[in-house]
């Protein structure tokens, strides 16, 4: 699964001390890919970066990616043959407390990497992470498709469609000219849940928390419902299109949605339901009356559709399995809090590798 095409390779990936970039980092070190991270600081302590020691298969390289020049120094430096820009404020009530540091960080972060390319001389593909956040969410009952209208109430959705914004404008100036080696994809997924994720106000890191010291969960908005899917199935579809393009420029420039087959939506009650059947004595409260106002969508569902047709990329874990692996990565560290995760997070790659071999929905 993808070992010919990252192999000796040199991948870049910016926020790799973040959930998903630290579960993709070691993902492609599986591959033969010398990653090379970039980040400003880790999101949370304990966090999966430290925990899985990442920092022993990776390059790490400490920057923020507002700081255009340092960013157009080291993309120049290391030469990337692939680019995975996770980099972001990827929290939606956060925003609320730092609009524009959340709009500096996903939309003038995303513009300087974007930026950083046009100076190279040798072909690069770039991935460039956004959100489904970033659709106009009107709440409908179907599913967004890639070319339904991007906006964002809140400042954090505000700020991916900035990037969708600044990413298409370089597509379309500087990437789409007969001399450009730069392929660009575009990639939108929605609510991952996984282990190692210890980020503030989320709620399988909440829960997880809670549990662990045997406290009771106190939940807002218990009803809203989300895609969730487990953390290595939009990296699969990340590394689906970085590969596609890779190999031809078919999808350059192309937005990608990446989420669970369409009945996979649940509400946050029924995952913390579903959670707890793998934790003994979990229990949660309701307190979404005590919660402050910030407008947050109760309905986001995708429609995954063209990256089935294109890149023959789909689903392969349902919502039972999606849960137990989870859980079953935090009782595995609670447990062996002083050990190196990194074997056991090694491990559930190569478990999804073989489940995805045949492309089935895994119950």
């Amino acid at each position: 699964m993808f070992e010919n095409v990252y192999k000796n390779k040199t991948v870049l990936v910016t926020g790799h001390t973040g959930f998903k970039g630290s579960w993709l980092s070691v993902w492609l070190t599986q591959l033969g890919a010398r990653v090379i991270g970039v980040s400003s600081g880790e999101i949370s302590t304990p966090s999966n970066y430290k925990v899985s020691e990442i920092s022993k298969a990776v390059d790490d390289r400490r920057l923020d990616v507002r700081d255009v020049d340092a960013i157009r120094a080291l993309i120049k430096e290391v030469q990337p043959d692939f680019v995975f820009h996770l980099a972001a404020q990827s929290l939606v009530r956060p925003s609320y407390d730092e609009p524009l540091e959340t709009m500096n960080t996903n939309a003038i972060g995303s513009a300087n990497i974007m930026d950083a390319l046009r100076f190279l001389n040798k072909g690069v593909v770039s991935i460039m992470i956004t959100s489904d956040k970033a659709y106009d969410n009107v709440e409908w009952t179907w599913g967004y498709r890639e070319n339904d209208r991007l906006g964002g109430k809140d400042p954090y959705s505000a700020a991916k469609g900035m990037a969708e914004l600044a990413i298409r404008s370089y597509v379309e100036s500087f990437f789409k000219r007969p001399n450009s080696n730069i392929r660009i994809g575009i990639a939108r997924a929605g609510n991952v849940i996984g282990g190692g994720d210890w980020g503030v106000d989320r709620i399988v890191p909440d829960c997880m928390r809670a549990w662990s010291k045997g406290e009771v969960l106190n939940v807002r908005n218990p009803y809203t419902t989300r895609p969730w899917q487990h953390v290595l199935e939009p990296l699969s579809g990340y590394l689906s299109l970085a590969s596609s393009l890779y190999l031809d420029n078919q999808n350059h420039g192309e937005a990608y949605n990446f989420g669970p087959n369409a009945d996979q939506n649940y509400s946050v009650a029924e995952l913390i339901n579903k959670m707890s059947g793998f934790w003994d004595g979990a229990n949660w409260d309701d307190v979404s009356q005590y919660d402050g106002y910030t407008h947050e969508a109760r309905l986001l569902k995708l429609n995954c559709d063209k990256a089935l047709h294109n890149l023959g990329w789909s689903p392969v874990l349902n919502f039972s399995r999606t849960v137990m692996m989870t859980v079953e990565w935090y009782k595995h560290y609670y447990r062996n809090q002083k050990k190196s995760m990194f074997d056991y997070t090694v491990g559930q790659i190569e478990e999804y590798i073989k489940l995805s071999d045949g492309r089935k929905f895994i119950d």
